[in-house]
């Protein structure tokens, strides 16, 4: 889990514009739908008698700022890159049927576009909607889609394959589930809302029809934004400060690292990213034994705010020369801090944007829980290969993590007006 982190600092949210209930090919806004509850009675017996009790008329309120954060879905890039860290999230990964090929994907990606649009501004579907999220407004709610290595040779696409896409080499502290890992197409939701991440979930498997079947499904969360003080970096589930030097948008160089150039190749990648997903157990019973100070050795961080061992704040220059009295160095030199700086990988860098994990509890009672770690960058054998490379030569993590599976995926740039996700490339 490298050490760099995403900027609390959110997209202002679009003032919520009414639309008139039963407006035409739209269905009912869940807007409109707000404060219109009607009364309900209570009935409560009492000493032989009964007493009866109206509730009053809910009365119309507006939207609260977590629900009424939106992200638009068409623009230069695709949304669920550069925006904050959501509350909750779904990453899943579908294959193509049997028999569906070039043209089915199209009109695959052609319905999840108009549907992610549409859910994003914070509308019904259009169609067979579940009224899930009926109450809610757009929650930040963004939608991002991927082409695995494997959807190129099944649409007859290979000429089209980005190089950049071939399968991740393998590493030493790999334990992975192929069942759980890779896949003909992915999909990234998050929100600030549960049911509206279900819901939008929902929606896109709807969708699938029979083009495609669910391969795999992983379902993540973060700390919900305004539960803190202040803006502040996130935590991870061993209670870590996870991401201090996460590249900003406002790097000179962002851009560069992150995403693929307008000019890039293949051509129908321009403005895209690449995304690594793995979902990497944390062995917690283990990692919880430690003792504090133990545990900050190993991360290279003060656990309490993030801070280098060095001395400072959360973002003060990790010192990587400063020694103790005894001459060894603050900052140990298999620290995942330290092993993780970009500027001792060749700068490679990567924007982490993960959720985090608990799916129950194992047979012998230890937590299945970790983080659904997403990284984006220009090239992946640039960004996360060197590092993860480095990572199991020796980071003294390892000890406490297991990466469980694995995905790579093409995403390419944003839709414009009037287009759909991939349409440079399925009608290129």
């Amino acid at each position: 889990m490298p050490d760099q982190s995403l900027p609390e600092a959110r997209t202002p949210a679009a003032p919520a514009v009414p639309e008139p209930a039963g407006a035409p090919g739209r269905g009912v806004s869940r807007r409109a739908l707000l404060g219109t509850a009607g009364a309900t009675g209570l009935v409560l017996g009492a000493a032989g008698g009964a007493v009866g009790y109206t509730a009053a008329p809910a009365q119309a309120t507006p939207l609260t700022s977590v629900g009424s954060g939106r992200a638009m879905f068409h623009g230069k890039h695709q949304p669920g890159i550069t925006e904050g860290l959501q509350a909750c999230g779904h990453l899943v990964a579908f294959d193509l049927t049997p028999g569906a090929g070039r043209k089915e994907a199209a009109a695959l990606l052609r319905r999840w576009s108009a549907t992610a649009e549409r859910l994003m501004a914070g509308e019904t579907t259009g169609h067979d909607d579940t009224g899930v999220a009926r109450d809610a407004g757009p929650s930040s709610l963004t939608v991002t889609f991927g082409f695995g290595h494997s959807f190129f040779g099944r649409t007859g696409l290979d000429k089209q394959r980005p190089g950049a896409l071939d399968p991740l080499p393998d590493f030493s502290s790999d334990r992975l589930d192929k069942r759980r890992s890779d896949g003909d197409l992915w999909v990234q939701i998050g929100a600030d809302d549960a049911l509206v991440a279900f819901h939008a979930l929902r929606a896109i498997q709807k969708d699938a029809g029979s083009a495609a079947r669910v391969r795999w499904q992983m379902n993540g969360f973060n700390r919900t934004p305004g539960a803190t003080a202040h803006p502040m970096t996130a935590r991870n589930l061993m209670g870590q400060v996870d991401g201090t030097r996460n590249p900003k948008p406002s790097d000179s160089d962002f851009d560069r690292r992150i995403f693929v150039p307008a000019s890039g190749e293949p051509a129908w990648m321009a403005n895209g990213s690449y995304a690594v997903v793995r979902r990497i157990r944390m062995l917690l019973d283990d990692w919880e034994k430690l003792p504090l100070p133990a545990q900050e050795a190993v991360i290279g961080r003060r656990k309490a705010d993030g801070a280098p061992l060095s001395g400072g704040g959360e973002t003060t220059p990790m010192d990587l020369e400063k020694a103790d009295a005894k001459g060894e160095y603050v900052v140990p030199l298999n620290a995942h801090a330290r092993i993780t700086r970009p500027d001792r990988n060749g700068g490679a860098a990567m924007l982490r944007r993960p959720f985090s994990y608990h799916d129950g509890i194992d047979a012998d009672g230890a937590p299945d829980a970790g983080l659904l770690f997403v990284c984006w960058q220009a090239d992946p054998l640039r960004g996360f290969v060197p590092v993860q490379r480095k990572l199991d030569r020796g980071d003294a993590l390892s000890t406490y993590i297991r990466h469980e599976a694995s995905g790579l995926f093409a995403v390419p740039g944003g839709a414009a007006d009037g287009e759909y996700v991939g349409q440079r490339l399925l009608e290129g």
